[in-house]
């Protein structure tokens, strides 16, 4: 839908210019004169922008209508316009709750670029603003937070599997959140009163990570001084947690199979099985079906461990989520910091909603974390974030590439454009600005794509389709 604008000049014939402008532009146009008529108008709607000249006639200048207005509709961005810019004016200006000023006389193009800039601000700080409300209530699972749809499908298979005793294999790019799928799944459980045992099976080297795994008996070994239980027992009518599972070293996947399949198993130097009771989660960031096709991971072994499949998605295709992550990873480090840290800039959220996230939820919790330590203001503004944060223009990592094989720079650039097109819900005006290009660089890469409805193609700032050949 085209933004709305509401136009208050008490100059009629400038403001018959300005709307003609702006409706050219693309923009939904209402014009008023006078601060009064002004405010009756916005108590029966409210657009999406609001802008004003500073010197109004016979009531309330730009200034006070400025301020009234930010007081009563804090969400409404205002736009003032005015013969003269001064540093003074600026700051009046932006005390009194204005989002930006333009001088006289008017560049269009400049007075066009402000306010879809606006309204994709009022757009982020509407969402943010939502966020804050649900975030208590997205808890769909645990401690799992999303409402895109990938996380969506993750929630369905998980509702389905949750209650079944079987081996759930979790898969994902790392810090997207697997120990966390895991840990849900146990909550959710029947075994949701026994333990929740987790180990990472890269971290130990073979002989430890054996012992560690089936226990031992006095004696077993040089420092092996008393019977010690291994975490199949401690696990026992519970659940273990087999983290980095494609590491496991390939001399102890035939004793886990065994313990898979049997439901005993044998300590260290002892010649005795003991009776298990246990639930196995595994995850890992490798492709264990290429792993078994190396001879890297048994086969036997992956059909036992993947008996349900649950994929997580990198965070670069959860859309919105990532603004209802850093809320909660927000709110979390403000409250060890004892700092009084209430959100996220608008500016801040854009950046945010820009970046390609290859350390994912991990790496997003890091950054957050890292601006409540830095920020001297109520909220995180864009100086608080990371330089690469910050700076970043790139394309996200996970489009250069394609099984193997590189795509061509403008397939690349084509899947960019209609992700972050699909990430922001499909508003042209707040995708260009991400971008970095203008709006109808985008209806013209956009037409290319055939990707334009009939009523983007009505814009009249959209070039014509290319005409097939």
């Amino acid at each position: 839908m085209a933004p709305k604008v509401l136009v208050v000049d008490d100059d009629v014939e400038l403001g018959a210019l300005i709307s003609v402008q702006l409706r050219h532009r693309g923009f939904e146009v209402a014009t008023v004169t006078g601060a009064d008529a002004a405010l009756a108008r916005l108590t029966r709607e409210l657009p999406d922008v609001l802008v004003t000249d500073l010197q109004l006639i016979g009531g309330p200048n730009g200034i006070e209508l400025c301020r009234q207005v930010a007081e009563r509709y804090p969400e409404l961005p205002i736009v003032l316009i005015t013969a003269h810019g001064s540093i003074e004016l600026a700051v009046a200006a932006i005390r009194a709750g204005a989002y930006d000023f333009i001088t006289k006389p008017l560049d269009f193009a400049a007075l066009a670029l402000t306010l879809e800039r606006a309204v994709q601000l009022r757009a982020l700080r509407e969402e943010v603003s939502r966020l804050r409300r649900t975030v208590d209530q997205t808890r769909r699972f645990e401690d799992l937070l999303g409402t895109s749809a990938a996380m969506r499908e993750v929630y369905g298979l998980l509702d389905r599997v949750a209650t079944a005793d079987i081996s759930v294999l979790i898969t994902g790019e790392s810090g997207t959140g697997k120990e966390l799928v895991a840990r849900a799944l146990h909550q959710r459980s029947r075994r949701k009163d026994g333990p929740l045992v987790a180990i990472n099976c890269s971290a130990l080297p073979e002989a430890l990570l054996e012992s560690e795994l089936f226990g031992h008996v006095k004696g077993a070994f040089t420092d092996a001084r008393s019977d010690k239980p291994g975490l199949f027992v401690q696990a026992h009518g519970g659940t273990l947690f087999l983290d980095e599972v494609g590491e496991l070293p390939l001399g102890l996947q035939p004793k886990l199979l065994r313990a898979l399949q049997e439901r005993k198993v044998r300590p260290v130097g002892a010649t005795a099985e003991q009776a298990i009771d246990v639930r196995v989660v595994s995850a890992t960031n490798v492709d264990l079906e290429e792993a078994v096709q190396q001879k890297r991971f048994r086969q036997d072994l992956f059909f036992r461990l993947n008996v349900v499949h649950v994929p997580l998605p990198p965070l670069r295709d959860r859309g919105g989520d990532v603004l209802l992550l850093a809320q909660r990873f927000l709110e979390q480090a403000a409250a060890l910091a004892d700092k009084k840290v209430a959100g996220l800039s608008d500016e801040a959220a854009e950046r945010l909603l820009a970046y390609s996230w290859p350390g994912n939820v991990r790496e997003l919790q890091n950054c957050i974390e890292r601006a409540v330590a830095l920020t001297a203001s109520e909220s995180i503004a864009v100086r608080d974030l990371p330089e690469k944060v910050r700076q970043y223009r790139g394309v996200p990592p996970s489009l250069g590439a394609e099984g193997g094989s590189f795509l061509p720079l403008h397939e690349v650039e084509r899947r960019h454009i209609l992700s972050v097109l699909e990430a922001l819900g499909g508003n042209k005006s707040s995708a260009a600005t991400v971008l970095g290009v203008d709006r109808r660089t985008l209806y013209r890469k956009l037409a290319e794509y055939r990707a334009l409805s009939s009523e983007d193609a009505a814009d009249p700032d959209a070039p014509a389709p290319p005409r097939s050949r």
